[in-house]
């Protein structure tokens, strides 16, 4: 059964990225489905997967982390509007049946994805 995962590492400080809200969009057509909202616990991960079984199909993907919201409450200083706040990564599904697991390095001025397993 295929699923989606993901988890949220915090690199300036070394530690999961605890709080974070995630939405999941489905794209299609010009369109974006919203699926749901995750939220990352004490380990940087979400209790569940974002998705799973039939609620995972081959198609375009995007999961976007407010991050912004985790550095505030972090008390990371910097100038309003912020360098990242909304962070939204779009990724393609080709094998619904295979676990898809994407994951954000962050910190106040950059972040990194890859596909993970």
């Amino acid at each position: 059964m295929g699923r989606l995962t993901t988890h949220v590492l915090d690199t300036a400080k070394g530690q999961p990225g605890q709080g974070i809200t995630i939405e999941v969009f489905r794209l299609a057509d010009g369109s974006r489905e919203h699926l749901g909202n995750a939220v990352t616990n004490s380990d940087g991960r979400c209790d569940t997967p974002i998705l799973e079984g039939d609620a995972l199909t081959p198609g375009e993907y995007e999961l976007v982390f407010h991050a912004g919201d985790y550095l505030r409450a972090q008390g990371v200083e910097a100038a309003e509007p912020r360098f990242l706040d909304v962070i939204p990564l779009r990724f393609g599904v080709a094998d619904a049946s295979q676990h898809y697991h994407v994951p954000l390095l962050l910190s106040p001025y950059g972040y990194s994805t890859y596909r993970g397993s």
